[in-house]
């Protein structure tokens, strides 16, 4: 299930993290989230999802390299 959890705090900062999301897809979730609050995103971190899958994608193109 994807999810995109948001937290105001009290000196008026947003914080949002995405859950379920696999590879950039996270990206467009945080796009559309500064737009509805015509906000900039001043810091990030990519989750294990987003690692995990340019890895797979990766060795996945290795695989395809070998079978040639």
């Amino acid at each position: 299930m994807k999810k995109l959890v948001v937290q105001l705090r009290p000196d008026g900062s947003v914080a949002a993290e995405t859950f379920g999301m696999t590879g950039a897809e996270c990206l467009d979730y945080i796009e559309q989230l500064e737009a509805l609050l015509d906000a900039e995103t001043t810091s990030s971190q990519f989750t294990e999802d987003y690692t995990r899958v340019a890895s797979a994608a990766s060795d996945s193109l290795l695989q395809e390299d070998r079978d040639r």
